[in-house]
């Protein structure tokens, strides 16, 4: 019987396999987790963008409400909610990266919600000015 080693044995290091740094006491997490908050942090705030952009668009292209100042009451909350979710994502970034670094459960996040509950309150407001909305 021949004895063959393990691939990949050496070329996947463990998770557990964390560095300490002796100054600070900061424990240096796996690079995977690393970029994975990373990754998170980026797609919150390409999904901040989007809502910036298209509150953008929103008051330069679409044509006037029968309401005064419609398309504002249409774009103001996404650029708002764009330029919170923005920020938002850096302190969760933050504190994920935070709490790997000292060995501590990660903090529930509670972006989704708020987009979430952005999301259908701009809904709401567009189909407010759609309602009131006269022919085409």
């Amino acid at each position: 019987m021949s004895s063959e080693p393990e691939r990949n044995q050496e070329a996947t290091p463990s998770p557990s396999e964390s560095h300490v740094d002796s100054s600070s006491g900061e424990i240096e997490p796996d690079v995977r987790f690393t970029y994975a908050n990373e990754r998170t942090f980026l797609a919150w705030n390409r999904t901040a963008l989007a809502l910036i952009a298209t509150g953008v668009i929103v008051v330069g292209v679409l044509p006037k409400f029968q309401i005064d100042f419609g398309r504002r009451v249409l774009a103001i909350p996404m650029i708002l909610l764009g330029a919170f979710m923005s920020f938002a994502s850096l302190r969760e970034w933050n504190a994920n990266e935070n709490a790997m670094r000292h060995e501590l459960p990660l903090p529930r996040s509670s972006l989704p919600l708020i987009l979430t509950i952005g999301v259908v309150v701009v809904a709401l407001i567009a189909a407010v000015l759609a309602a009131f909305q006269h022919g085409a």
